[in-house]
């Protein structure tokens, strides 16, 4: 399985995304050697965000930010990540998480 890209849905005035989850994504697609697209809620990115948010991760009218996912080459769109709302050390664990496992693994065995 090879990245294509890494997108996340995010605010600006979130402490969950900002710099918690946006910035070690930013690494993760450089590190892949993928393409990074944030979607910023609170910008023209809405419909965008909320349109992935909809089909790939979990909806809500008032959904959770932020949402990870990893588009492969072959156009799938895989969710792996939603910050979690018990706290910011929650939300590492579950980056932490994302980042040791095999999913994750194997993206950078074809980077």
């Amino acid at each position: 399985m090879k990245a294509r890209a890494i997108h996340v849905v995010y605010a600006d005035w979130c402490p969950h995304c900002v710099p918690t989850t946006v910035e070690p994504m930013k690494k993760v697609a450089k590190e892949l050697g993928v393409a990074y697209q944030g979607y910023n809620i609170d910008t023209e990115d809405e419909a965008k965000a909320d349109e992935l948010v909809k089909k790939y991760g979990d909806w809500s009218d008032d959904y959770i930010i932020p949402q990870v996912f990893v588009e492969l080459q072959d156009g799938t769109i895989k969710h792996v990540l939603t910050g979690r709302p018990e706290g910011i050390a929650f939300t590492k664990r579950a980056i932490e998480k994302f980042l040791t496992s095999e999913f994750f693994k194997s993206l950078k065995s074809y980077s």
